[in-house]
C-alpha cells in the first residue's frame, strides 16, 4: 500500500510544469524593483531552453503604493535550441500546452509560458502572458524555435 502512494506521488510530480532556475537579477531602481531572468527548460522537449524576465516589485515599492497584491503582467522570453532537440510526449492542439507556471499576486494572477506545436512549418511556439482571474491581459511575449530536419 505504501508504494503505490509513493508511485503515484511520483507520477502526480512528473505532471507537473517545468521548474525554472533564476539566472539574472537587474536592480532598476532604489527602492528594490528588480528584473528576474529565469532558465526554463521544456520538460517535454530535451534541447529546447527558454529564458523569461519579468518584473519584481520590492517590499518597499509596495507599501509606498499601497497596493500590495498588484504586480505587472508584463514578461518578456526567447526560446533557443541548445542541444539536440528530441521531442516527447507534447500536446499538438492549436490549444497547446503550460510547461510553467508562477504566482504573481497572492490568488488572482499568474505568469504562464504556453507551448504550441506548428506542426505544419514544424516550428515550436513559446507564449509568455498572464493569467487572471477576472480580467485577462493583452501583454504577452512570444519566442520560436525551428525544427529543421537533416538535409
Amino acid at each position: 500500500m505504501k508504494s503505490s502512494r509513493i508511485l503515484a506521488a511520483c507520477v502526480a510530480l512528473a505532471a507537473l510544469p517545468a521548474t525554472a532556475q533564476q539566472v539574472g537579477e537587474v536592480g532598476v531602481d532604489w527602492v528594490g524593483n528588480d528584473i528576474i531572468i529565469d532558465a526554463l527548460p521544456d520538460p517535454e522537449v530535451q534541447g529546447v531552453t527558454c529564458h523569461v524576465a519579468y518584473f519584481e516589485r520590492s517590499l518597499i515599492d509596495r507599501v509606498s503604493q499601497g497596493n500590495w497584491f498588484e504586480d505587472p503582467s508584463n514578461a518578456s522570453i526567447a526560446c533557443r535550441q541548445t542541444g539536440p532537440i528530441t521531442i516527447g510526449d507534447i500536446e499538438r492542439g492549436e490549444d497547446g500546452e503550460e510547461i510553467f507556471r508562477e504566482s504573481r499576486s497572492l490568488v488572482f494572477k499568474s505568469l504562464r509560458v504556453t507551448r504550441i506545436f506548428d506542426e505544419a512549418n514544424q516550428t515550436l511556439i513559446y507564449l509568455a502572458h498572464a493569467s487572471e482571474v477576472s480580467e485577462g491581459s493583452a501583454k504577452m511575449s512570444l519566442s520560436t524555435v525551428p525544427l529543421y530536419r537533416g538535409q
